[in-house]
């Protein structure tokens, strides 16, 4: 969900140009898999459309094509980190975005209230991203960037 809700936030901000958004899992259990059918629903349900994403596993090469990664849990980071170039830049997603240092948990396991409380976690996140690294970005003209 954070791909689409960035993706859907920079392109309402006209900052298409300026970033580059994928994600990938540290694993590969779900690769080539649409997200989940709840999660499609939770973002539709807020005019984001996602059914066109498909789960990847990152790759060696996406260390190099993308500035910034984040992880969306410590688990998640420890295992990206154990792969990584040495100096790429790694965050937990409650650090970079929200501030909090939380986890933003799988909602897989539970109910639909699950994927809204992540939908909601990950739209104040992804808009204070944006806020921080769209006046970055702006102010590097002609300067295209990344965010994983």
């Amino acid at each position: 969900m954070a791909e689409g809700i960035f993706g859907h936030l920079v392109t309402q901000a006209g900052l298409t140009d300026h970033f580059t958004i994928d994600s990938a899992g540290a694993g590969g259990w779900h690769e080539g898999d649409q997200p989940d059918q709840r999660s499609i629903a939770t973002a539709k349900s807020h005019g984001i459309d996602i059914s066109g994403q498909h789960a990847r596993r990152i790759q060696p090469k996406d260390f190099m094509d993308f500035d910034l990664i984040l992880a969306m849990d410590r688990d998640n980071v420890a295992a990206l980190e154990k792969i990584a170039p040495p100096g790429t830049d790694i965050r937990l997603f409650g650090d970079a975005a929200l501030g909090t240092g939380e986890d933003i948990p799988d909602p897989y396991y539970g109910g639909p209230g699950g994927f809204e409380l992540v939908y909601t976690r990950l739209l104040t996140g992804c808009s204070s991203l944006l806020e921080t690294l769209g006046v970055e970005r702006a102010s590097c003209s002609g300067n295209t960037s990344s965010v994983r």
